[in-house]
């Protein structure tokens, strides 16, 4: 089986480290700008950046409903920092214009941790990842004020800073600037084992 092909969102934000990252995990990686640039693609990262300028980016190159349909679908996905905020269910404090993608069954608050200031590293003990504590790097970050029902996979001051549900994983840090590959890696495992079960590629589970 070939190598998986990740397309990365690539309208604004922290794309490119995104696909240095996969690229070092031994992935193909594709950058998504149009509709039509999400056919073949086994999953999408949605990286960090600012949520509501995403969001509308997202609509106006005939983004958004591609995307909703991949995710829904059964696409494995990674959402980062903002990424997160798209993913979500909920968002305490948006814009009424902003868009969410619905993937996720929790509700956030955007820079819930701060200003670009108030950005910090933190050792981060993330469930089923070997190797020691992830260092989190949070930037401007969301908060999660409600988990939902999607699974827990770590926490910061009592909050969910990862998370999955399904085959959608979001993540309050940015895991592209630690210099650490594993939780890149947990997410091609991700898209594998859609892969192999066949329903990878937006296609229904």
């Amino acid at each position: 089986m070939d190598a998986p092909l990740i397309g990365v969102l690539a309208l604004q934000g922290a794309f490119r480290e995104h696909v240095r990252a996969l690229e070092a995990c031994g992935a193909r990686v594709r950058l998504i700008r149009l509709a039509t640039d999400l056919e073949g693609v086994d999953g999408l990262v949605i990286p960090g950046g600012e949520s509501t300028t995403m969001s509308m980016l997202m609509e106006r190159m005939g983004l958004l409903v591609a995307i909703e349909q991949a995710v829904r679908g059964g696409m494995p996905t990674l959402g980062t920092c903002a990424g997160m905020i798209v993913l979500a269910d909920q968002i305490t404090d948006g814009r009424q214009d902003q868009h969410l993608l619905h993937a996720l069954d929790i509700a956030v608050r955007r820079n819930g941790y701060g200003r670009q200031v108030d950005s910090f590293e933190a050792d981060l003990e993330v469930a089923g990842l070997d190797g020691g504590p992830f260092c989190g790097v949070f930037i401007r970050a969301p908060v999660v004020e409600d988990s939902g029902t999607a699974e827990v996979l770590a926490e910061h001051d009592g909050h969910a800073v990862a998370l999955r549900q399904d085959r959608v994983m979001a993540l309050a840090f940015h895991p592209e600037l630690s210099g650490d590959l594993r939780l890149h890696r947990e997410y091609l495992r991700l898209v594998e084992g859609a892969r192999t079960a066949g329903g990878s590629g937006g296609s229904p589970a």
